[in-house]
């Protein structure tokens, strides 16, 4: 009895001690969730830091917790390019903020016409008399177009600055699923549509070859552009043409060779550039750090900055990311997720709808889903606008079809009409182990789709014979949409990728503007004045479980700096994350796909590494999971 007593003390004294360690968490988390959001009284006079610490997305993930405190690793750190935008144009007029910095030391890029965007905000700061200064410890290609609006630039004597424009080797299987006996049966409708080529050939093909040329040109004279334009002394042609020679001259230092091509202002270290802002906007009184200055960040200053809620609503809706079946997002369009959001925002009363496209498509399903709902908003006989950001492609411009008006940027990547399906089949693999299939079939579709025994040829014909169909629907949907005929829809169809400029001298696009542009039209159109409407983001407002596990996960921690070896080191993460999304749209299972696979692919949370988790929650998880 004694044992048992002592027994019955240890489960009890077990079961009041989980139960604290309970209560204490809860109350933890209370107390989280009532200090997740910055606080507007945080805003204090002096300078505006952004600290880009990852990446500029048009739409932030949904952070997934579990996979996250598995892993032990924290999701990349996303700002959304119109947050980006508010916050500057508010700081421009705001007499509280005298200086804007650009903290580029971990920023990882974002698409060519989300840098554009808030490169113009920059612009607009900088004209109301208000430095903008950056610093980095390594610029690449997207940092130096984002810094290059910057009326200084500091770079870290240690590090430098490296042009590579867009371009660079796509992975093939060809040959690496020739020798495994594995049979990728493709059906597709196009010219130009190589987003199946990988799983074909072991090398590009002359159309793909051609389209690529022309795509990557383009962008590389935009970026040029747009670079020379907000840094006329860029000696950019230098930089570019003779690197080697380039950086040899300055002895092989990286930061003098930055220096004398013109693409920075001045080497120091991040003491030596706090102690210029200190200069400019005052010290900070409340910091004993050395050469602290006066700051407030991004989150509180958006705070005290919302968007104004007055006049009629504009609604608009976000498709970014492919697009999926079923209900991912955000950050991933799910067809019935968007679908859903619209179909809610039909009792709103909307006076006009902008749908903003940044996407290269995806499950045609899904696409035509979204497509409906748009229509039903169309029926209501109000204006409906789509705004393209870096990319609106295959099923991203099915999605745009009903528009009355199409809206796109120079640099935007577009068209893609076309449409593929890949299935694998492994009948050699079978028949070189020995495995095979016989039966009885009582019609040639009996036990098909057979994987490992292969397909009949009526399978082959009849999913062809689907694909080709869902071709002409795309093509008689942008034709009615776009007043041409199908043929002419075929001819600049058949899976090209266009740039804006020339998607809109084919007539693909109507309007160079971005986001803000279309909501203006839009407005017009229903008869608006200016200061009777706002903008509607429908299902954009971030719960506070979100913004917790962003606290947790994304802000716990110091994000590392990156020289120009880390520069270098995230296109083979990139590389990786690339095979494993060409491995994985082989051989998941996926029905017919408006894809763009060949739209360079802009950084993306889940290709590049994010970092190692540390603190309390982490060594929890990581307990538990051992």
């Amino acid at each position: 009895m004694k044992f048992a007593g002592r027994v019955w003390r240890l489960l009890v004294g077990l079961k009041d001690g989980l139960v604290l360690v309970f209560m204490l968490l809860f109350f933890t988390a209370l107390f989280a969730v009532l200090t997740a959001r910055p606080s507007p009284a945080e805003v204090r006079d002096g300078a505006l830091v952004l600290a880009l610490d990852g990446l500029i997305v048009e739409e932030r993930t949904e952070i997934d917790p579990f996979t996250a405190l598995l892993s032990q690793t924290a999701p990349v750190r996303e700002f959304e390019a119109r947050e980006l935008v508010r916050a500057l144009d508010a700081a421009a007029g705001d007499d509280r903020i005298q200086a804007v910095v650009l903290d580029l030391d971990s920023f990882i890029g974002g698409g060519q016409v989300h840098l554009q965007t808030v490169g113009e905000a920059l612009d607009r700061v900088r004209a109301a008399d208000k430095p903008v200064l950056a610093f980095a410890t390594a610029f690449a290609d997207d940092g130096i177009l984002l810094a290059s609006h910057a009326s200084e630039i500091w770079l870290d004597p240690l590090g430098g600055a490296i042009v590579t424009g867009p371009g660079g080797g796509q992975l093939y299987f060809g040959e690496l699923l020739e020798k495994l006996k594995v049979n990728a049966r493709v059906y597709r409708v196009g010219t130009y549509k190589s987003a199946v080529e990988p799983y074909l050939r072991d090398s590009m093909s002359e159309p793909a070859r051609e389209n690529y040329a022309a795509l990557y040109g383009a962008l590389w004279e935009e970026w040029q552009a747009q670079v020379k334009k907000a840094r006329p002394q860029a000696d950019i042609a230098r930089v570019t043409g003779d690197p080697v020679a380039w950086i040899e001259a300055s002895g092989g230092d990286l930061a003098e060779a930055a220096l004398s091509a013109g693409l920075v202002d001045k080497l120091g270290s991040r003491q030596e550039f706090e102690a210029r802002l200190v200069e400019l906007v005052g010290e900070d009184e409340w910091s004993s750090e050395l050469n602290a200055y006066s700051q407030t960040e991004l989150g509180p200053w958006l705070q005290a900055n919302e968007i104004s809620e007055t006049g009629s609503a504009i609604g608009v809706i976000t498709i970014a990311g492919q697009i999926v079946d079923g209900d991912a997002g955000p950050g991933t369009a799910g067809g019935k997720r968007i679908a859903d959001l619209l179909d809610e925002a039909l009792e709103d009363d909307l006076a006009a709808l902008v749908v903003r496209v940044d996407s290269p498509g995806g499950s045609v399903l899904a696409s035509e889903e979204i497509h409906r709902a748009i229509l039903r908003h169309k029926a209501r006989d109000i204006p409906i606008a789509v705004s393209m950001g870096n990319v609106a492609a295959s099923g991203g411009y099915w999605v745009a079809t009903p528009a009355d008006r199409i809206f796109a940027e120079p640099e935007t990547i577009t068209g893609s009409i076309g449409i593929f399906a890949v299935i694998p089949t492994f009948e050699g693999l079978a028949n070189e182990i020995g495995v095979s299939v016989d039966g009885v079939r009582t019609t040639p579709l009996s036990g098909q789709p057979d994987l490992v025994g292969g397909f009949t040829p009526e399978v082959d014909a009849i999913l062809q014979a689907s694909v080709t169909d869902g071709y002409a629907d795309f093509i008689g949907r942008v034709a009615a949409a776009r007043n041409l005929t199908t043929d002419q829809v075929d001819r600049i169809g058949q899976g090209r990728v266009w740039d804006g400029g020339t998607a809109r001298q084919i007539g693909l696009v109507d309007q160079y503007g971005g986001l803000d542009t279309a909501i203006s039209w839009a407005a017009a159109q229903a008869g608006l004045e200016d200061g009777d409407w706002h903008a509607a983001y429908l299902g954009s407002t971030p719960s506070t479980y979100d913004t917790l596990l962003r606290q947790w996960l994304v802000g716990d921690g110091e994000s590392s700096r990156a020289d120009v070896a880390t520069l270098f080191s995230r296109q083979q993460e990139a590389l990786g994350g690339q095979l494993v999304g060409d491995l994985e749209r082989l051989l998941t299972t996926r029905g017919a796909q408006a894809y763009c696979l060949e739209c360079p692919p802009a950084p993306q949370s889940d290709t590049v590494g994010g970092r190692k988790l540390s603190g309390w929650l982490a060594k929890l998880v990581a307990l538990f999971a051992s």
